[in-house]
C-alpha cells in the first residue's frame, strides 16, 4: 500500500509538470482560426506562457498596452488608480471601422435608454459587451484568461472574427481588482516548486491572512457595485453608465472540488424587480456556454447555489438597468495544480474554461444582438410607464454630509437629483435647504431608484447568497419620504458638492461644535492632535437661541497652548476641511448647564489599536481600518496577533476586537488583555467578541442561544432548512437612549441597524443599561425567520461594563458594514472619544 501511494503521488506530480511544461497558447485557442503573426503572443511580452505562472498585474497591464499600440482593433485608457496606485485600465475592442466612429456609436446606443426610442433602427447597431475578470484577487483564472482572450480578439483572422468585431463593442477590463491580483500572484509564484506539488496541504494553497480576495482595505469589491464606495468600483460604474452595456460578465472562482457554474441562478432567488425576460435571455445565452464547454469536455452546472437578488454584485447590478449580468464560477486550483474530487485540477485548465466562456458570451451576443438591444429599449420604456408622478425627499436637518454622500452615490448612477425649493415639513420630519435633496421618480433610472430605496419584508425564498436588505436611506439613517410633492422640486443639481463653510470670527471665550455632523469626529481628532483641550457636554443646553444637544464639543480659549487669534485660524481650517459648523461664543452663561459645569468632561486624545491576523474576520477589520483612515483621517495601529504576547499594550487607550473565528487568542494572550483593561484600557468588541468577553469573564452577559429541532424536514432539504434559520443580512429598528454617550450625535430616538448574526444579547433589568434596544416589532427590511424575529425583539444591541479601571464596550451588530452604512459609523467614534463616560 505504501509503495502504491508513493507511485500515485509521483504520477500526479509528473502529470502536472507535463501539463505545464508542454503548455503553449494553442491549448486555449480555437484551432479553426488563423492568427496574425504581427500580433505578439503573451509569452513574447510577459516572459512565460499563459498559465505557466500566475500573471502579475504589472505584466498584465504591459501586455494590454502592447496590444493597444500594435492592433487597430484595440484602444486602452487609464480610468484612475487603486489605493496602491495600480492603473484601472479598460480596453475597447471592436473593428477598425467602428473605432473611427466610436463616439457616434456610443451616443446612438445610449439613445436606446432614452424616451422616444421606439423609432430607432436596431438592425445595424452594434451590441455592447462589458467583460470583467477576477474581482476577487485570489480567483485568478479570469485575469490570466484575459491574456489569451485579448490575444485572440487582436490576432484572430477570418469571417467569424470580422462579424464579431463589426457587430460588437467590447469593454474589456482584464483585472477588476489589481491590488488583490498582485497580492495573490506574489503568494503562489513565490511558493511554486519546479516539480509542482498538487497536495492541497502545500503552503502554496494556503494564503496568509488577510488573503488576496479583497482590495487594499480588505473589502469584497463584488458587493460594492451599488454602494460604489471604492475607487475601483467608481471607475467601473462610470464606464457602465457611459455605455449601458447589453451584457456584463463577471468571471469568478469557487471551491476546488466543484466544476463550473454559469447563470441563471436559482430561479426563486431572483429579485422581483428583475423582469422575467431577463432570466429568459440569460437562459438563451447559457446554451452557448453549455455548447462551448461540451466541446472541450468540461463539467458544469446552472440554476444552483447562486442567485440574482442583491443588486450590489457584478452579475446582478446590470439586471436592474436593462442589461444581462452573467456570473461565471470556475473550480479553483488556488495555485498551479491541486488534487480535487474530480481529479487533478491544473491552473491552465481553469483558464481554459474561462477563455471558452468569454468567447461563448461574445458568440451569444452576436447571435442575439437585436433581441438584446430590443430588450434594453423595452426595459427603459416599461420603467417610464411604471414610474409614479411623485418624488423622494431625503435629508437630515442636523447632518448635511450623510445626505450629500447618498446624493453622491445616486448621481454616480445617473439619477437626476434636485435641490428642495424651500424648507418644509412632512410627516413630522424637517427638510432643510442644503441638508436635503429631492428626486423625481419619473426618470430613466426609476427602477434603480426603487431598488435603492425599497423596504421589502416578503420573499418567495428564505435563502440568499448575500444580504436580503440594503435600503440606502436606512443605511444612512436619514429622514426620507417616498411621496414628496413635486412642487418642492428646485433646481437640478449637475454635480453634488459638499457644503461650503464660511469663516467665523475670533472668540476670546469659547467655541461650540455640535456632534451631529458626520465628520465631527474628524474635526475633534484634528483638534486633539493639535494639542487643543476640548470637552464634551453630557447634557443639553441652550444659548443665543440655539439648542445644543448631548455630545456638543466645547473648546475653551483660555489655557490653550496657542493665542486666541491662532486658535481661531486653526478651528476655521478644521471646520472647512470637515465641513462642519463651529460657533464662537462670548459667555459661559446658558439656559441649562453653564459652560463651566462639571457636566462638561475633558476628552482624552485616543490612541487606538485594531486586532488583526489569523482568526480575525478581515472584512470586519478592513471596514474599521478604512473608516479611521479614509473617512476620519485618524491613525489606527493594526496589531497583529502574531507575537501578541511580546507587544506592549500600555500605550493604547483603546483596543478594537472585530468579529473573529475560533480560538484566536490563547489563555496567556487573553489574560494580557484583561490586565490591560483593568489598568484603564477600553476594549471595543464586535459581534461574537461578546461571546469571547463573556467566556473570559470580562463581562457578564445573558446570551440567548436558540435551540431548534427540525420537524418534517427531509434529508435532502436539511441544508436549506438550516440556511433559513440564519440571519444573512436584514435591517432592524432600535430604540435609543439619546442621553447615553454611545448615542451622542444621533438626532432621532430610533435607528436602523444592520444585522447578520444570530447573536442575541438579553436586555438588562436596569433600563439605563440598554441604550440601544431593538423595538417590539423591529423588522424594517429583509428576511428573518419568525423564531429569530422573536429573539431580536427587545434584545440589546450594545453593552458596557466596568472591568477594573477600564471598560468593555460591546456591539452585537456591525456598525461599519461595507463602508456604506454611514448611519451607524458615529457609534464606534462615540466609543472611541467618549468611552470612559459610558
Amino acid at each position: 500500500m505504501k509503495n502504491y501511494l508513493i507511485f500515485f503521488v509521483l504520477f500526479i506530480a509528473a502529470l502536472s509538470n507535463a501539463q505545464t511544461n508542454q503548455l503553449d497558447l494553442s491549448y486555449y485557442l480555437p484551432a479553426d482560426v488563423s492568427y496574425n503573426s504581427k500580433i505578439p503572443t503573451p509569452k513574447s511580452i510577459i516572459g512565460h506562457e499563459v498559465g505557466e505562472w500566475h500573471v502579475t498585474h504589472d505584466k498584465l497591464v504591459n501586455y494590454m498596452q502592447v496590444l493597444a499600440n500594435i492592433s487597430d482593433r484595440i484602444t486602452i485608457e487609464n480610468r484612475g488608480a487603486t489605493v496602491e496606485g495600480r492603473p484601472l485600465i479598460l480596453l475597447t475592442i471592436t473593428s477598425p471601422k467602428n473605432h473611427q466612429n466610436l463616439e457616434n456609436i456610443r451616443l446612438k446606443h445610449l439613445s436606446i435608454t432614452e424616451a422616444n426610442s421606439s423609432s430607432l433602427d436596431l438592425s445595424s447597431m452594434p451590441l455592447v459587451v462589458n467583460q470583467g475578470f477576477s474581482i476577487h484577487g485570489n480567483e485568478p483564472s479570469g485575469s490570466n484568461a484575459a491574456l489569451a482572450v485579448a490575444y485572440y480578439l487582436a490576432a484572430a483572422e477570418g469571417e467569424k472574427i470580422d462579424e464579431l468585431l463589426n457587430n460588437t463593442i467590447i469593454l474589456f477590463d482584464p483585472s477588476f481588482n489589481p491590488d488583490g491580483l498582485q497580492r495573490f500572484s506574489s503568494w503562489v509564484n513565490m511558493h511554486k516548486s519546479q516539480n509542482i506539488n498538487p497536495d492541497p496541504n502545500d503552503r502554496e494553497y494556503a494564503e496568509a491572512w488577510p488573503g488576496a480576495r479583497t482590495n487594499h482595505y480588505w473589502f469584497d469589491m463584488n458587493r460594492d457595485w451599488l454602494p460604489s464606495q471604492l475607487p475601483e468600483s467608481r471607475a467601473r460604474i462610470k464606464t457602465y453608465h457611459q455605455w449601458y452595456p447589453n451584457i456584463l460578465t463577471d468571471h469568478h472562482e469557487m471551491g476546488t472540488n466543484s466544476t463550473f457554474f454559469f447563470q441563471p441562478g436559482i430561479p426563486s432567488r431572483t429579485h422581483p424587480l428583475t423582469p422575467k425576460k431577463n432570466q429568459k435571455l440569460t437562459e438563451e445565452i447559457a446554451q452557448f456556454h453549455a455548447n462551448a464547454l461540451d466541446k472541450i469536455g468540461s463539467l458544469y452546472f446552472s440554476k444552483e447555489n447562486f442567485d440574482d437578488f442583491y443588486y450590489g454584485k457584478g452579475s446582478t447590478f446590470p439586471d436592474i438597468q436593462g442589461s444581462i449580468g452573467i456570473l461565471f464560477e470556475q473550480a479553483s486550483s488556488r495555485g498551479h495544480a491541486q488534487e480535487s474530487d474530480n481529479g487533478l485540477l491544473t491552473f491552465p485548465f481553469t483558464i481554459k474554461n474561462q477563455f471558452v466562456t468569454a468567447l461563448s458570451t461574445l458568440e451569444a451576443g452576436v447571435k442575439l444582438r437585436v433581441k438584446l438591444l430590443n430588450y434594453q429599449r423595452e426595459f427603459f420604456q416599461d420603467a417610464r410607464k411604471e414610474a409614479k408622478a411623485t418624488a423622494i425627499v431625503f435629508g437630515d436637518e442636523k447632518d448635511a454630509a450623510k445626505a450629500y454622500h447618498l446624493a453622491e452615490i445616486l448621481q454616480q448612477h445617473q439619477v437626476k437629483i434636485h435641490e428642495i425649493k424651500n424648507d418644509f415639513t412632512q410627516n413630522g420630519k424637517n427638510y432643510k435647504k442644503g441638508y436635503s435633496y429631492i428626486l423625481p421618480k419619473n426618470q430613466k433610472q426609476s427602477r434603480l431608484i426603487e431598488a435603492i430605496f425599497e423596504k421589502r419584508t416578503t420573499f418567495q425564498d428564505s435563502l440568499f447568497y448575500d444580504i436580503s436588505a440594503w435600503s440606502f436611506p436606512l443605511a444612512f439613517n436619514l429622514d426620507y419620504n417616498e411621496n414628496a410633492p413635486l412642487s418642492q422640486l428646485g433646481s437640478e443639481i449637475t454635480e453634488v458638492k459638499p457644503r461650503i463653510i464660511p469663516n467665523f470670527p475670533t472668540s476670546n471665550y469659547a467655541y461650540l461644535m455640535e456632534w451631529h455632523e458626520y465628520y465631527s469626529p474628524k474635526a475633534l481628532n484634528q483638534i486633539l492632535e493639535a494639542g487643543i483641550a476640548a470637552k464634551v457636554s453630557l447634557k443639553q443646553f441652550s444659548m443665543d437661541g440655539v439648542d445644543y444637544d448631548y455630545g456638543t464639543i466645547l473648546i475653551p480659549v483660555q489655557n490653550q497652548k496657542m493665542p486666541a487669534q491662532e486658535l481661531a485660524q486653526l478651528l476655521n481650517k478644521i471646520a472647512q476641511e470637515a465641513t462642519i459648523n463651529i460657533t464662537p461664543v462670548t459667555t459661559g452663561l446658558t439656559k441649562g448647564i453653564d459652560l463651566g459645569s462639571g457636566n462638561f468632561k475633558t476628552i482624552k486624545k485616543p490612541k487606538v489599536a485594531l486586532l488583526v491576523g489569523d482568526g480575525i474576520t478581515s472584512l470586519n477589520a478592513g471596514e474599521i481600518w478604512h473608516l479611521f483612515d479614509q473617512r476620519f483621517a485618524m491613525k489606527i495601529t493594526k496589531l497583529d496577533l502574531r507575537g501578541f504576547g511580546r507587544k506592549n499594550l500600555s500605550t493604547y487607550t483603546h483596543l478594537i476586537l472585530p468579529e473573529s473565528r475560533g480560538n484566536f487568542l490563547d489563555k496567556n494572550d487573553a489574560e494580557k488583555i484583561k490586565n490591560w483593561i483593568k489598568s484603564g484600557g477600553i476594549l471595543v468588541g464586535y459581534k461574537n467578541a461578546a461571546n469571547w468577553a463573556n467566556t473570559n469573564e470580562i463581562i457578564k452577559l445573558k446570551l440567548d442561544e436558540k435551540k431548534d429541532t427540525a420537524r418534517n424536514i427531509s434529508f435532502e432539504n436539511r441544508m436549506d432548512y438550516r440556511g433559513a434559520k440564519g440571519i444573512g443580512g436584514a435591517i432592524f429598528e432600535a430604540k435609543l437612549d439619546r442621553s447615553h454617550p454611545v448615542n451622542f450625535g444621533i438626532k432621532n430616538s430610533t435607528m436602523p441597524l444592520f444585522k447578520d448574526t444570530n447573536l442575541f444579547m438579553k436586555a438588562d433589568a436596569q433600563s439605563y443599561n440598554n441604550p440601544i434596544l431593538f423595538t417590539d416589532k423591529p423588522l424594517l427590511s429583509g428576511y428573518v425567520s419568525k423564531d429569530n424575529l422573536k429573539e431580536i425583539a427587545k434584545s440589546s444591541a450594545f453593552k458596557s461594563a466596568n472591568f477594573g479601571s477600564g471598560k468593555v464596550l460591546l456591539f452585537s451588530e456591525n456598525t461599519n458594514f461595507r463602508a456604506f452604512w454611514f448611519g451607524t459609523n458615529k457609534l464606534l467614534m462615540n466609543a472611541v472619544f467618549f468611552g470612559e463616560f459610558m
